[in-house]
């Protein structure tokens, strides 16, 4: 069974510097891409086709990033370890979200032409962490 978990979130002032890490388990074949994902507090809980893109990266580390993260935030991973992780700097109070995890191990989604892919692209999901920016 694969799992996804997030981990790194927490409260900062704006300007401010979080990273957040999501490790995946359980899988049996390397993701194809990955990504993150984010919704407003009051939205955590509707579905996943509410929630906006922020960054993603594939199996050939291609990235890319949803406008609120451009110039801010920057996505990695360690292939070895399946660990993602998103640095975020000069946080802002509008950067307040549950910050989702998403990982694509079927339908083989690689990222062109520094589009972030949509959400349907990506098969599992983790329960979120918070990430709460005050002015």
């Amino acid at each position: 069974q694969v799992h996804v978990v997030e981990s790194g979130g927490g409260s900062v002032q704006a300007g401010g510097s979080l990273r957040l890490s999501c490790q995946v388990s359980g899988n049996t074949r390397s993701p194809y891409s990955m990504g993150w994902f984010r919704a407003d507090p009051g939205k955590a809980r509707e579905s996943v086709s509410g929630r906006e893109g922020v960054a993603g990266i594939d199996s050939d580390g291609r990235t890319a990033y949803g406008d609120s993260a451009k110039g801010r935030f920057t996505i990695s991973q360690d292939n070895a370890k399946n660990i993602l992780y998103l640095e975020m700097n000069s946080l802002k109070p509008e950067d307040t979200a549950m910050y989702y995890c998403a990982v694509d191990l079927f339908r083989g989604t690689d990222i062109q032409g520094g589009v972030m892919p949509r959400h349907y692209e990506y098969n599992y999901w983790g329960q979120g962490t918070q990430v709460t920016v005050s002015s």
